[in-house]
């Protein structure tokens, strides 16, 4: 009797190791993250692994602009936040420093699309003219005339 127990649950054992070793292996990708979204282009867009290597290059060089953009754009939010609170409380406007607000958040606005455009541009140079057709139109990218990757 000891020994079909010691079986049975040697048996339960080896199932419930499979079980989570099988789902660890397909389990699906965080697109959120850069591996995500690495892993989604290589296999929508059908990248070799020397274009998915050079591309992944690309955004882990850009990634420390594009956070830091993006902690401005969060501090630009929390500045908004404030300033709006700001103006229930008191039913006051200060105009020059809304306006100064704008400008800040138009150039950072400009900055991050700057940031963008730049990183898919250069990852689109490192694609084939069909993979860079598919590319543009997955992230709505619209191109322009004077683009280098018009050819």
């Amino acid at each position: 009797m000891k020994r079909g127990g010691l079986i049975l649950l040697l048996g339960i054992a080896v199932g419930v190791a499979a079980h989570l070793v099988y789902f660890r292996l397909h389990s699906p990708l965080d697109y959120r993250s850069l591996d995500g979204q690495l892993a989604w282009m290589k296999s929508e867009l059908q990248l070799s692994d020397e274009q998915f290597a050079r591309i992944r290059e690309l955004h882990e060089a850009s990634s420390p602009r594009l956070r830091a953009l993006a902690a401005q754009v969060a501090q630009m939010q929390a500045e908004f936040a404030a300033f709006e609170k700001a103006r229930r409380t008191t039913d006051r406007v200060d105009f020059i420093e809304f306006a100064r607000f704008v400008e800040v958040r138009r150039n950072i606005s400009q900055q991050c699309q700057d940031s963008t455009r730049r990183l898919v541009l250069a990852a689109a140079s490192e694609m084939t003219p069909r993979q860079r057709e598919r590319y543009l139109g997955i992230v709505a990218f619209n191109q322009t005339p004077a683009s280098p990757l018009t050819n």
